[in-house]
């Protein structure tokens, strides 16, 4: 079930990018199973019909120019419209290649300046503390986005006020704009980082749904308090084989040739 929903959230990418006529498509690609556990795995409290449920979880996709997978999910359940979403990038839309808070229903922060959801989520959960509310913030970051000290600052903050209500999970695809994470600024040891700054850490594989989805609900039901981050393994471009694990592909539209291994890959009709 969970992974016909990936399916079908990876065709919609393809959908609305082509539509719009630009995207980030490989790195929403790699966030698919991890947005599918969270919202679709029993892990997200949300409610489809009250987009602003004073009780609901929050999650900040802070990696913002992943919007594709977001703005692919909110239509599943029902915040947005598939009209809606096919306007993607178009004069006049609400539906821009960054979210935008305050313009669609389920975008909790205004991100794209990458290295702010995790300050953004860090005031939430603390807002929570103070409200008693039993609320939980996510925040999905990118590997290289965590080369912006801005997420340090927030990660420092984060541990000093305990915020056990809190979880990062971190799309660990290796890749960013140019080149390999590593090649561009080293992050490794990845795991004593957090550890240091005060983190609770778990390893999953972010593209496989279970794996994801079990690190979810023991997150869920831990009573470790700190703030906790699951560092998901993922694959950059996955599901399209000609864009996976391939840097030139963090922004770029595949031309005619390219769209046929598309459509045949993702088993993509009327696009």
């Amino acid at each position: 079930m969970l992974e016909e929903i990936a399916k079908e959230i990876r065709k919609d990418i393809m959908r609305t990018a082509c539509k719009g006529g630009s995207g980030h498509i490989a790195s929403a690609l790699s966030a698919v199973e991890i947005m599918t556990a969270l919202y679709f795995g029993d892990v997200l409290k949300y409610d489809s019909n009250h987009p602003l449920w004073e009780d609901r979880d929050k999650m900040i996709l802070s990696k913002g120019h992943a919007s594709l997978v977001l703005y692919s999910v909110l239509k599943r359940i029902g915040y947005i419209s598939q009209e809606e979403l096919d306007t993607f990038c178009q004069p006049g839309s609400l539906l821009g290649g960054e979210p935008k808070l305050g313009d669609i229903p389920g975008v909790e922060a205004t991100t794209g300046s990458l290295g702010h959801g995790l300050s953004f989520a860090v005031g939430i959960a603390m807002a929570h503390k103070m409200d008693n509310k039993t609320s939980r913030v996510y925040v999905i970051l990118g590997d290289g986005e965590c080369q912006e000290g801005s997420v340090w600052e927030a990660a420092l903050s984060a541990a000093h006020h305990k915020l056990d209500n809190l979880t990062v999970i971190l799309d660990c695809n290796r890749l960013q704009a140019m080149d390999e994470t590593e090649r561009i600024v080293s992050l490794s040891p990845f795991e004593d980082k957090w550890k240091g700054f005060g983190w609770h850490v778990t390893h999953a594989n972010g593209n496989e749904i279970p794996s994801i989805l079990s690190c979810l609900k023991e997150d869920r039901d831990s009573d470790v308090r700190m703030p906790r981050i699951i560092i998901a393994h993922t694959t950059k471009g996955k599901g399209i084989s000609f864009m996976e694990n391939v840097p030139i592909w963090h922004y770029r539209m595949p031309n005619e040739e390219e769209m046929e291994t598309v459509v045949r890959e993702l088993d993509l009709e009327n696009i």
